[in-house]
């Protein structure tokens, strides 16, 4: 198998509200509408984010887990320069995002803050100056 990530399935409770977040607020394009079912979004040349209604989710997988406190990965959108951060934070809790955690510059020499999406997966807003942190943008 090669090291490749070809989709991010995010398993929401409400696909209108992510619609809304991720579609209206944050203006990225929509790949595929199955409306009730999934919503998937480009974010990569080959990678998809698909947003996953929770009662289609159990339908194929079975129980969903919920819990407190914040799921146990983030997904991380990485900006060119350090004051993108706050600029692309701001524009997150303008579309509806719940400020988790905002801007500051990191030990490591970068910036970044966290915003939650409106099921409260964790988005990491950073700069990372380092060669693999430029890599991706």
């Amino acid at each position: 198998m090669d090291p490749r990530l070809s989709f991010v399935t995010l398993v929401v409770r409400d696909l209108e509200a992510s619609r809304a977040f991720y579609v209206d607020g944050l203006g990225w394009p929509v790949a595929l509408d199955a409306p009730g079912e999934v919503l998937m979004i480009r974010v990569a040349d080959r990678v998809v984010l698909s947003l996953w209604s929770e009662a289609s989710a159990r339908e194929e997988i079975g129980p969903v887990a919920r819990s407190e406190g914040a799921p146990p990965f983030t997904l991380a959108h990485n900006v060119p320069e350090p004051d993108d951060v706050d600029r692309v934070v701001a524009l997150a809790v303008a579309a509806g995002a719940t400020l988790v955690g905002a801007p500051v510059t990191r030990d490591w020499g970068g910036r970044s803050g966290y915003v939650g999406d409106p099921d409260g997966f964790l988005w990491e807003i950073a700069y990372n100056p380092g060669p693999v942190g430029r890599s991706v943008l």
